[in-house]
């Protein structure tokens, strides 16, 4: 169960910093 829960955070956290990312790149576009 563990291993999973690392994973779905991992996830999570990568579309968080994703989103973020594409974020900042449109305001400065």
């Amino acid at each position: 169960m563990e291993r999973v829960l690392t994973i779905s955070a991992f996830i999570g956290l990568g579309l968080l910093v994703y989103l973020f990312y594409i974020l900042f790149r449109g305001e400065e576009l």
